[in-house]
């Protein structure tokens, strides 16, 4: 099976832009080591401060869904409850 390229999109709520990145930063060391991850990277709009976007690279979806149920994520969660405004995340295939 191919890889699996994840797109995350967060969007935080304005008053709470600090605080969602901090979180999202912490999971990228952690993530990172993570059987199965090719790249974890975190971006962040340069013209919205609130939108960050996750690009991640995964030998695949079976590792990816290890992931998704970690508890490093669950933390996040937790962390960032009330915070995000939208969350969307988009399961991709590379075709060229």
């Amino acid at each position: 099976m191919a890889k699996l390229t994840i797109v995350a999109n967060i969007i935080a709520k304005e008053d709470k832009i600090e605080l969602v990145k901090a979180e999202l930063l912490k999971l990228i060391e952690i993530t990172r080591a993570e059987e199965g991850c090719i790249n974890y990277d975190l971006h962040q709009d340069n013209e919205n401060p609130a939108h960050f976007l996750f690009f991640e690279n995964w030998t695949s979806r079976e590792l990816w869904q290890k992931h998704m149920g970690n508890t490093h994520l669950a933390d996040y969660l937790a962390a960032t409850e009330g915070c995000v405004e939208q969350f969307t995340v988009n399961e991709m295939s590379q075709i060229g």
